[in-house]
């Protein structure tokens, strides 16, 4: 039987509102629509979180009142947080030191145990050293069950709700710009769009340092979008094209959206503004362009919008060029700065 808060809950996810993004982003009349992913209570993957509980539930995969044990740098982590409140489930997150502070002391204000690594592994970074710990600890907690948010389709599947919003609030969309970690929202998102409208152009934006699409692998400033793996669940196959974006430049993106449109978030929504203004200016007029804004900006409150952290990182006062650099294949050369590759 489902919780009896399980109702209540649910529904302060999904049903998230429209922010139009114009000027000085994109000339007067043109610009994006961002989708503020930020509105639900953790973020994007409340709603990945909550769909790959229920459906794990309903399989038998995940027994009434098991543990669920999972790596994440943050946003994954609140929303199986929520999920454990609904459907009444210790959990178990495994993280490494570059979660904020405010994360950690959230998820373990939820109930969360939050357990961090301490040292990257030589080949996978911080995201494999945190998988192997997970399963370490699936191994001590029989019956526990891991959402692997990076490979399950499950995630994948969470998103067809937030292209059907996406529908009712601009119907056709014809660019869809997404940041790539896990590669769960910018697959669903886009497949259940593409039912509709064929011809759809998906956009990925990725962190430089990461590997999902080619590119050697590097230490990252960056959280919540790239990766030091490949997670199964990015739909290579899916994109039109990839840009890869610079710290600097989405710290500027971020802090000229707050000065300007208060609707503004951390490294995935800035580095996604980057691409989706460009699209803005460079595309016909008219082109309905949609953004998702994975979360809001208050968890960056020590590193995107922390002046002393900016400066020792060399991230102010460095917006990004008009033009991304252009290459034709990821081992053309490797992204320092805003990068973009044409896929098909």
């Amino acid at each position: 039987m489902p919780s009896v808060i399980e109702p209540t809950l649910a529904c302060l996810v999904g049903n998230t509102p429209l922010h139009w993004i114009g000027e000085p982003f994109a000339p007067a009349g043109r610009g994006f629509w961002a989708k503020l992913e930020g509105a639900n209570p953790g973020g994007l993957k409340d709603r990945a979180a909550l769909h790959i509980v229920q459906r794990a539930r309903a399989r038998g995969q995940l027994q009434p009142g098991a543990r669920i044990v999972e790596s994440t740098s943050g946003t994954f982590g609140l929303g199986l947080a929520l999920a454990g409140i609904v459907y009444d489930h210790p959990v178990t997150v495994v993280t490494d030191p570059g979660m904020e502070a405010i994360v950690q002391r959230l998820l373990q204000a939820y109930g969360v145990q939050v357990e961090t690594v301490t040292e990257p592994h030589p080949d996978g970074g911080w995201q494999r050293a945190r998988l192997d710990r997970v399963a370490e600890l699936l191994a001590e907690h029989p019956g526990a069950y891991c959402p692997d948010q990076y490979d399950n389709p499950d995630t994948v599947e969470a998103y067809s709700s937030l292209a059907e919003e996406l529908m009712e609030q601009l119907g056709e969309v014809e660019v869809l710009v997404c940041s790539v970690g896990t590669g769960g929202h910018s697959a669903g998102t886009a497949r259940c769009l593409r039912l509709h409208y064929p011809n759809l152009r998906l956009i990925g934006v990725d962190a430089i340092g990461s590997t999902i699409f080619g590119q050697p692998a590097r230490t990252r400033l960056m959280r919540g979008l790239g990766s030091s793996i490949h997670p199964r669940n990015v739909a290579h196959e899916e994109f039109d094209e990839v840009h890869w974006v610079a710290p600097h430049e989405a710290v500027w993106a971020s802090r000229m959206l707050a000065h300007t449109h208060y609707s503004t978030g951390g490294w995935s929504v800035g580095a996604v503004t980057v691409v989706a203004a460009w699209c803005a200016r460079t595309l016909p007029a008219g082109t309905r362009i949609a953004a998702v804004f994975p979360d809001g900006p208050s968890r960056y409150y020590t590193t995107v919008f922390d002046d002393t952290y900016c400066r020792q990182h060399h991230l102010l006062d460095r917006p990004p060029a008009a033009e991304p650099d252009e290459i034709k294949c990821a081992d053309e050369a490797e992204a320092v700065r805003w990068t973009r590759m044409v896929m098909r």
